[in-house]
């Protein structure tokens, strides 16, 4: 796996998967069984089943290897918790391990795992040996939509105030980055005002055009969360020597292209782009007609609707990607767009089940709490239910590829499984990386390329 960019990571968040938010740990000194002074402790592995999915009752090994000359006792103990970080049972046995040998200890909770994410932590003679979250039957975890009664009007009003925007598209070659096969341009954009009866709001993105007059198939790439003060250049992508699709690497309002200096870009001719919101998840929080997530869902789609008008794109064959924040670009363009998805491929997806979400790590609902004001819990919730993906994908109705890595501390798995489970498409798959945080996958390109090459008409 490859880390995020540093303009695509969300915060580094503590989470119950990472083995150190957990309320309740086995101590160091907890096993009953007297052992000679002078025996090495056990070797502890734990390795991974099933990629810690199970379709069923889970069943956990610890591999103990006994590096002594005698018999070891082996105190086993291990903890299960809900995602949510309620203690559910512990597990305990003791079993003894031959000279010289390995022998694998075998856990089932006692108790019976509803559809979740769960965590174990494993010990055995006081040592832990792992922690880690693992999913019982995912594919039956219900995230009930609780969209408000105008929830879709809403959205189609939003969607004809940007039809009514001349979006005044401006293209900048990027010469450097262009090839034969496809020029590379600075596009911007005009799209919604930040608020009602404001001024448009201009957005960028870097899009390679095929130069073979043929159309081809349109990729949109979003961006993840980007750092309030950023250090990284923008990425700019090359034309490269084939023109496999059109594609656009497209930046929402105040981040990535629309929040670095000219020093933090390939050379384009422009002045310096700044964001003007601060931190984005919190700017305007609460009221629903000027949030940014209204605005950014919004650009999403003006980057849709940019490439409806470029000569080359083939707009029966459209695509999307995107991880973590852009995982829910990608359900969110999907969601709203004038031109049907072909297929999209959200990885590792932010804005999933703002509810459970809050619950199960700090952040974002350490902000949401900070900027809730006069809000009651519930007036909170229905405001966030308009910008939540598990919402949204009830309007989808392409084809979609996921991924979700089960110890992300920073959008887990349940987020992601959120908007998965209420899409109405059954050509759907989700990807499980049982050991991944809150990173993209090295081998996820590869694997969503293939995926929309088999759905390319």
């Amino acid at each position: 796996m490859k880390k995020l960019f540093a303009f695509a990571v969300l915060a580094a968040i503590t989470f119950a998967g990472c083995g150190n938010d957990v309320p309740v740990e086995p101590e160091q000194d907890n096993n009953k069984t007297e052992i000679p002074a002078d025996y090495e402790p056990l070797k502890l592995t734990v390795p991974v089943t099933n990629n810690w999915i199970y379709e069923g009752q889970p069943e956990i090994t610890i591999t103990a290897q006994n590096p002594n000359d005698g018999e070891m006792p082996a105190e086993v103990k291990v903890y299960f918790y809900t995602d949510k970080k309620k203690q559910l049972d512990i597990v305990e046995f003791t079993d003894s391990v031959p000279a010289k040998q390995k022998k694998n200890l075998v856990v089932k909770p006692n108790v019976t795992l509803e559809p979740g994410f769960y965590k174990a932590t494993c010990a055995v003679n006081g040592k832990i040996a792992r922690s880690f979250v693992f999913g019982v039957n995912p594919s039956q975890i219900v995230s009930e939509p609780d969209m408000q009664p105008d929830f879709n009007e809403f959205w189609d009003a939003t969607i004809a105030e940007l039809e009514s925007i001349d979006m005044n598209a401006t293209l900048t070659e990027i010469p450097a980055k262009s090839s034969s096969a496809r020029k590379v341009y600075l596009v911007e954009l005009q799209s919604i005002p930040d608020t009602p009866g404001g001024e448009p709001v201009i957005v960028r993105g870097y899009y390679c055009e095929p130069q073979d007059g043929e159309k081809h198939p349109v990729l949109i790439h979003f961006y993840g969360y980007d750092d309030q003060k950023p250090t990284s250049k923008a990425s700019c992508p090359s034309g490269g020597s084939s023109a496999k699709y059109a594609e656009f690497y497209f930046s929402t309002r105040g981040q990535v292209l629309n929040n670095r200096p000219a020093s933090l870009r390939e050379p384009d001719g422009k002045g310096d782009f700044v964001n003007i919101y601060g931190d984005w998840f919190a700017y305007n929080f609460g009221q629903r007609d000027s949030y940014y997530y209204r605005g950014a869902f919004v650009d999403c789609v003006q980057a849709v609707r940019f490439m409806a008008t470029r000569p080359t794109s083939d707009m029966n064959n459209l695509f999307a990607e995107g991880s973590s924040q852009g995982g829910a670009f990608s359900y969110a363009a999907a969601a709203l767009s004038p031109y049907p998805f072909t297929a999209i491929a959200p990885c590792v997806a932010f804005l999933g089940d703002f509810p459970d979400y809050f619950n199960i790590v700090s952040w974002p609902g350490s902000t949401a709490k900070e900027n809730q004001g006069s809000m009651s819990d519930e007036e909170m919730y229905e405001f966030l239910s308009y910008f939540d993906t598990k919402n949204l994908a009830t309007r989808i109705n392409c084809a979609v590829m996921a991924c979700s890595g089960l110890q992300d501390g920073t959008c887990p798995p349940h987020t992601n499984l959120a908007p998965f489970n209420n899409l109405k498409n059954e050509d759907k798959v989700m990807y499980y990386y049982p050991e991944m945080k809150h990173e993209i996958p090295s081998d996820w390109s590869g694997k969503y390329n293939t995926f929309f090459k088999e759905r390319t008409k």
